[in-house]
């Protein structure tokens, strides 16, 4: 089975190109997708590959590089010798001096495509032989909340990109010009609602596939970035009405023990105990604890992470001193890393320490981590932990923030307290203004802390229309703190708060154009 499904997927990665033929005999080892599906498991196989290649969309370090340390939320630790291709064009994403020769966004833009091909082919082929209703609709409706969920992360990023409805089967159907954003959010819209109204609600514990739960809330989240509220409020209250709910304490949404749980609405699966490990690499721990080259004191683990893994993600200042007196979800999503950095500016741990109120003792420093990801695991730089795309908290908030846009702020507040009384375990710290700025004000911040290394601040930033002041006064701040920041860092301007199209995209595609400013 592994082999066909890693058979599948090299020939979704070649986007169905077709060519000539040259010998009119049968390739009995070549795979002619046209014949390929004969039953419903093979359907499988390929939602299988596809789901896949959409893991790689996220375990994958432009995922975390291009969101958290995009913002004001994460920083890095700085290495004078190590001043590598990979670290500076890494670093310079955080620092607002990445360019369109920038090595480490491509893999965004690469795993994207390779995970609409997946599902496109899906799509192309679902009617070659005649399946029974209900499995026609799951696989189907699978493949459009793929495409819809990957062109939702490609336009916030990019803006307008190529659209493919279909695998391409020729050079003049791959080499496309970029639609436009608009273009790009009606194939959205149209993918996850067709997804919602094929696939089934969810039942729990849950098998880790898209749900209707999961495309109502994809759909949702769309209609707030598009500031159409009505729709996202129709949406969401379907969400809530399906059996979803919060843990009793904040930090039981992310143990291993509660994978694909009530709170979770859509979540990339990784799963280390398989023969064949699905491990989670590109996204773990490793990557956001300090450079080490024994890592036991922290994981448990004796890995060296100094080389290739280490030192990025780091919760910043700014974000700790958000959290409010009292919020549980500090210590639970953020600890400390005691130790000291030796000469080459590695660190060597003695002591893991709560975030809250934390002061270095003599002779050590302090180096946060994003806790909440580190749980159990028995082999270095893989662990097993999910990577959560949509929990119920966030339908919640997005719920709230819908409701207060359109002026129904009495309406909102309890989906807004339900978040809070979580996090701080009771009812005291609930909010009661429905003054419109403040509840405004009060959702983003629960959004930052709530959902804090989920991948989300640098987007809400820049759909609410405060990244470029928030991130050029943050800016001023490093500058002031990191000696080594560049003079032109934090230059935050409005082309900025998209991407350059990767340069590599440009020469293949002479019909694509360049972002403005790059």
């Amino acid at each position: 089975m592994k082999k066909i499904v890693a058979l599948i997927l090299v020939i979704f990665s070649l986007g169905q190109t077709s060519c000539k033929k040259f010998l009119e005999e049968t390739d009995p080892t070549r795979v002619n997708l046209d014949s390929y599906f004969k039953n419903l498991n093979d359907y499988e196989l390929a939602v299988n590959g596809a789901y896949a290649q959409l893991r790689g969309l996220y375990n994958n370090k432009s995922a975390w590089a291009m969101s958290e340390m995009r913002s004001d939320n994460a920083h890095y630790d700085y290495k004078s010798s190590d001043r590598a291709v990979a670290t500076t064009n890494r670093t310079a994403i955080a620092d607002f001096l990445d360019d369109k020769y920038n090595n480490q966004t491509p893999g965004k833009w690469n795993s994207a495509y390779s995970a609409i091909s997946a599902a496109n082919v899906i799509i192309d082929h679902i009617d070659d032989i005649q399946l029974a209703e209900a499995n026609r609709n799951a696989i189907l409706g699978q493949a459009r909340f793929i495409r819809a969920l990957v062109y939702f992360d490609l336009v916030r990023y990019y803006g307008g990109v190529p659209i493919y409805k279909r695998a391409p089967l020729s050079r003049d159907e791959t080499y496309v010009p970029r639609a436009t954003e608009q273009e790009v959010y009606d194939l959205i819209i149209a993918d996850a609602t067709d997804a919602a109204a094929k696939l089934a609600a969810p039942t729990f514990p849950q098998t880790g596939r898209a749900t209707k739960g999961a495309a109502l809330t994809l759909l949702g989240d769309v209609y707030v970035t598009l500031k159409k509220y009505d729709l996202a409020e129709g949406v969401l209250k379907q969400v809530t009405a399906m059996g979803y709910s919060l843990f009793p304490k904040y930090s039981d949404a992310f143990e291993l023990v509660n994978k694909n749980s009530r709170e979770s609405v859509f979540d990339i699966q990784f799963n280390t105990a398989l023969a064949v490990p699905q491990a989670n690499t590109q996204a773990s721990v490793y990557n956001f604890i300090p450079r080490m080259t024994n890592t036991s004191v922290v994981t448990g683990i004796n890995y060296n992470n100094v080389t290739n893994d280490g030192g990025y993600n780091t919760p910043t200042q700014d974000l700790i001193d958000a959290y409010e007196s009292g919020d549980l979800r500090l210590n639970a999503t953020i600890a400390i890393a005691e130790g000291s950095f030796n000469a080459n500016d590695d660190f060597a741990a003695t002591a893991v320490k709560p975030a809250l109120n934390y002061t270095p003792p003599a002779g050590k420093v302090g180096r946060p981590f994003p806790k909440k990801f580190l749980h159990v695991h028995t082999i270095g730089g893989q662990t097993n932990d999910n990577w959560p795309v949509y929990r119920y908290a966030e339908v919640l908030l997005l719920l709230a923030e819908s409701l207060v846009e359109q002026g129904k702020a009495g309406e909102a507040l309890p989906y807004l307290n339900a978040v809070r009384e979580r996090a701080f375990g009771d009812a005291t710290h609930n909010i009661s203004s429905t003054d419109k700025g403040v509840l405004q004000t009060a959702i983003l911040h629960e959004r930052r802390v709530e959902l804090a290394f989920e991948n989300k601040r640098w987007l809400d930033l820049v759909r609410t229309g405060k990244a470029i002041a928030v991130m050029t006064a943050f800016g001023v701040k490093q500058k002031a703190t990191y000696s080594y920041l560049e003079s032109g860092s934090y230059n935050v301007t409005q082309e900025r708060l998209l991407f350059p199209i990767p340069n590599a995209e440009i020469l293949l595609n002479d019909k694509l154009t360049q972002n403005l400013g790059y």
